[in-house]
């Protein structure tokens, strides 16, 4: 089969063959079952792979690909895709053929070598208190959907969570009168992480006046957020929300879920919450991921300097 990506006509795949494909399918059953990938993720690792493999096109084995082969395909995909999701191209490669040296299928790691592309970490958009007191005013809780939306950006925000996390939220993991909530996050990990009495509160009135007049699917009965058929909400049903709130309170940002999981971290950590605390409740695995929220302005370092330095008021 002929595939085409970016206007470009590629040619037949390597794994094409029953014996490269089994291949394929070992390295994804080892994703899920000893790495714990999330499906995302998996589904992501068999794109890149799939570009790969076109770009190879069918005279090459894979025991035959080099390293001058994986650099010929960076210069390739550096004229349309963006640095960071280079970066994770050459990073899906990188794990497939890390699989076949674990499985002995290749002597070597054609990537070993292989410099990273360049990349500037940008900002995460983030929405000041006043633009979500704005979004949460235009909700109309005179409607079901709007009682269940309050609640569902109450709940992201005051918690927050990735979007998938949100989505997959159980009745069954809510801890109230812990004042925590269970959430599954990236490679199946479970976290405690502490919800506000305000979040408590609409969750408890979406879940009562709405969710228990509703007719359920089977399978779904333990997911909190439902939409109107009784079946868990999408990912793309709550950027859709999201979307179309942040456009009716008038924010010209780019607002997606994880703007509200960028606006939780940046505004605890204004306020003045430790950066470890803030780490553990994003299910952060290392510190430095958690940093890229330390984009304070310099008059709020100034601040923090000018309130805590002991020589900042004697000097």
């Amino acid at each position: 089969m002929i595939n085409s990506y970016k206007n470009c006509t590629f040619k037949p795949s390597i794994f094409d063959g029953f014996f490269m494909e089994n291949y394929i399918e070992q390295f994804k059953y080892y994703l899920k079952l000893e790495r714990g990938v999330s499906e995302n993720t998996v589904v992501s690792y068999l794109y890149d792979l799939e570009k790969f493999q076109q770009f190879l096109g069918h005279e090459l084995q894979v025991d035959e690909v080099k390293d001058q082969h994986i650099r010929s395909f960076v210069y390739f995909i550096s004229d349309f895709l963006a640095p960071t999701t280079q970066a994770r191209t050459l990073a899906s490669i990188n794990h497939f053929f890390s699989f076949l040296v674990l499985q002995k299928i290749v002597e070597n790691n054609p990537v070993t070598f292989i410099e990273l592309p360049k990349q500037t970490r940008r900002l995460p958009t983030v929405l000041s208190v006043e633009e979500i007191d704005l979004i949460q005013a235009g909700i109309d809780l005179s409607t079901p959907e709007g009682i269940r939306n309050d609640a569902i950006i109450e709940t992201i925000y005051c918690c927050g969570l990735r979007v998938s996390e949100l989505i997959d939220l159980r009745l069954s993991e809510l801890y109230f009168d812990e004042g925590f909530i269970r959430v599954l996050g990236k490679g199946s990990k479970q976290r405690f992480v502490p919800i506000s009495n305000s979040a408590t509160r609409k969750i408890k009135i979406y879940i009562e006046d709405i969710r228990h007049e509703q007719v359920i699917k089977p399978g779904h009965e333990d997911f909190l957020f439902l939409n109107r058929r009784g079946a868990q909400l999408t990912r793309a049903m709550v950027f859709t929300i999201i979307k179309r709130l942040a456009q009716l309170a008038g924010i010209q940002k780019n607002v997606s879920p994880h703007t509200f999981r960028h606006s939780f971290a940046t505004h605890l950590l204004e306020n003045g919450a430790d950066l470890r605390s803030i780490q553990a409740m994003l299910g952060h695995e290392s510190i430095t991921t958690t940093e890229i929220y330390m984009h304070l302005d310099r008059q709020i370092l100034r601040n923090e300097l000018n309130k805590y330095h002991p020589w900042a008021q004697n000097k």
